[in-house]
């Protein structure tokens, strides 16, 4: 990536805001980039411009079809989207994607990396590809990764694809920011398979084999068949969805335009039953809540007397001299209180 395209303004105005809020819907890439790094920053007048620039850019969201794309690591996940992007720019639309880099649990940094795993695909003028670190983020996603999406849509993208870390069954919160969540496996079989059926399965409205070619080939049939059955014994999330289990190889195409059918099909099924509109409603009430409880808890780290609390009462729960519940009440009673 660019630096320019990390570059975010020590001030930004109300007026700035909307000079980018302008430039990002007549399709300015830099400026996506610009409004990205602004909403993903944390200083606190970085935090008031990105409110302004989502408020000018809100009425001009929800006109993209918006997928996330999820499954352990090396199952293929980025040369999976480098395909797929690719077969859909093939026809006519624009493709942004989202990919979520797993951030270290000790140093705190990312590598950022997928732009070089998806080399055709980031260049590619139909084509915005953004890494962003997971942080301490839980769920496979970013903390801004819903903020970013509306401002790729407000830039005119058709698709927003969100690739999630990679962790397996805890990646939940992808699902309340996309209308398809699209599951990755690789060709295996026997025992490795029942670790991964409930949890994240239960999420998927499509699972997809990838890998399947060369003397993978076999092995992803009797994953794919595998996978039907126990799909079969879930009851589907929608009565006018019923997920299905099918096969793909990202490195050869194979099956990758079979995919993009069945995005079309769920897209056209949900919007058609009126249940697209319902379902972003739902997660729109989820993001609010959410953003209420990491503020929350953003202000208590904040708060100096809080913070002297939170201090003696962890050294008093790892000293076993007071229960955690007991020490979160006072916690919050200084917070609350103060």
């Amino acid at each position: 990536m660019k630096p320019e395209d990390r570059k975010t303004p020590a001030k930004t105005t109300a007026a700035e805001a909307r000079d980018l809020a302008r430039a990002l819907r007549g399709g300015d890439r830099r400026a996506l980039a610009r409004a990205i790094t602004l909403i993903e920053s944390t200083r606190a007048d970085h935090r008031r411009a990105a409110d302004r620039l989502l408020r000018a850019i809100l009425p001009h969201t929800g006109g993209s079809i918006r997928l996330a794309v999820s499954g352990v690591p090396g199952v293929g996940k980025s040369t999976f989207i480098e395909a797929l992007g690719l077969h859909v720019i093939e026809g006519g639309r624009r493709v942004a994607v989202l990919a979520v880099d797993p951030s270290s649990p000790r140093a705190g940094g990312s590598i950022l990396g997928d732009k070089t795993r998806m080399e055709a695909l980031s260049r590619n003028a139909r084509a915005f590809i953004r890494p962003s670190p997971a942080g301490g983020t839980p769920g496979g996603v970013a903390r801004r990764t819903r903020e970013a999406l509306l401002a790729c849509e407000a830039a005119g993208f058709d698709v927003v694809i969100v690739e999630t870390v990679g962790v397996g069954q805890s990646e939940f919160a992808v699902a309340d920011m996309v209308d398809m969540f699209l599951l990755l496996l690789a060709p295996v079989g026997g025992d490795d398979l029942q670790g991964i059926k409930k949890g994240i399965m239960e999420l998927a409205d499509v699972v997809i084999v990838n890998k399947a070619d060369g003397v993978l080939s076999t092995a992803a049939e009797r994953t794919r068949a595998d996978f039907s059955a126990a799909l079969g014994l879930m009851r589907p999330a929608s009565p006018d969805w019923v997920p299905s289990v099918m096969t793909c190889s990202a490195l050869t195409g194979a099956g990758i335009g079979e995919v993009w059918g069945l995005v079309k099909q769920f897209n056209d099924a949900m919007t058609g039953a009126g249940h697209l509109q319902s379902r972003r409603a739902d997660q729109a009430r989820a993001w609010m809540w959410n953003e209420v409880t990491e503020t929350l808890m953003d202000r208590l780290r904040a708060d100096g007397r809080a913070r002297q609390v939170v201090t003696a009462m962890e050294e008093e729960v790892a000293a076993g001299k007071r229960s955690p519940t007991e020490a979160a009440q006072a916690i919050l009673a200084a917070f609350l209180d103060g």
